[in-house]
């Protein structure tokens, strides 16, 4: 908790499991922002929570539960209502940061809620400012809104209805450090939506398996604009690619091997 008289009412959780390479620059800026910084880690074992704690952070272990599940864990163990939901490889850039408290200038914020903007920083070269941006939900009132229990979905599940304005801050996504780092986080990523993400048919996932990776490619090299990024844009999308293509994979696999148990 940060003893600065003008600390706004607010609470940043990030959830952690072996974030020693960013997370002392992520707790640091959360508490530019944020009152307090509740770290919420899953067994890390390269120092990760030595660094949060000496970076300001309040740690909490809790073995890994599943993404939205892990959420709801810090956001109990928040001493405010106001929340910031971020990950600890995310970083509040300055201008965000007066965003923020720019909102809190007369009291709460307007909305119950509000959308940031995610810019990549990769590990080679500067951040992608202008293309494949991201955006959540990542500033929320708990009273209004809450995190689902879910073992892989963990975004704000708000009505299409209600209106999320978004900020013009920027939060930096340090997602990965190099090409060895991604495939295995996608490989790892693959496996765990492919077992507890919503199951499709056999006759779809076939389809997809032949005709879905030039697909997936095509949204992110194209759609998302990664050409932008040269032969290092190339890389990413047809990682990303990959990524969706194995969940498939995979997806398929089950059915076959429970199949093979009846």
């Amino acid at each position: 908790m940060t003893d600065a008289p003008n600390a706004l009412p607010l609470s940043c959780y990030i959830r952690t499991h072996n974030e020693a390479r960013n997370i002392e620059n992520v707790v640091r800026a959360a508490l530019t922002v944020a009152d307090e910084v509740i770290v919420i880690d899953a067994g890390s074992n390269d120092g990760t929570v030595a660094l949060a704690e000496a970076a300001g952070a309040k740690v909490i272990h809790n073995p890994w539960p599943g993404n939205g599940f892990q959420k709801r864990i810090g956001e109990a163990a928040c001493r405010h209502d106001w929340l910031l939901d971020i990950d600890g490889d995310e970083v509040i850039t300055p201008e965000l940061a007066a965003e923020i408290r720019a909102l809190f200038a007369h009291g709460e914020p307007a909305a119950s809620a509000y959308e940031i903007k995610m810019v990549h920083a990769p590990p080679a070269g500067e951040p992608w400012w202008d293309f494949n941006p991201s955006f959540r939900r990542k500033l929320y009132d708990r009273r209004k809104y809450r995190m689902p229990e879910h073992k892989i979905w963990d975004q704000l599940p708000i009505p299409k209805s209600e209106s999320v304005p978004t900020l013009k801050g920027i939060l930096l996504h340090y997602a990965f450090k190099d090409v060895e780092h991604v495939v295995a986080k996608y490989n790892g990523r693959s496996t765990a939506r492919a077992r507890d993400g919503k199951r499709k048919s056999k006759a779809s996932l076939k389809l997809r398996l032949w005709f879905g990776l030039p697909v997936y490619f095509l949204k992110q090299f194209a759609g998302r604009g990664l050409w932008r990024a040269g032969t290092y844009g190339l890389i990413f999308a047809v990682l990303s690619a990959y990524m969706r293509w194995l969940r498939d994979a995979k997806m398929y696999e089950a059915i076959l091997f429970e199949e093979r148990k009846k």
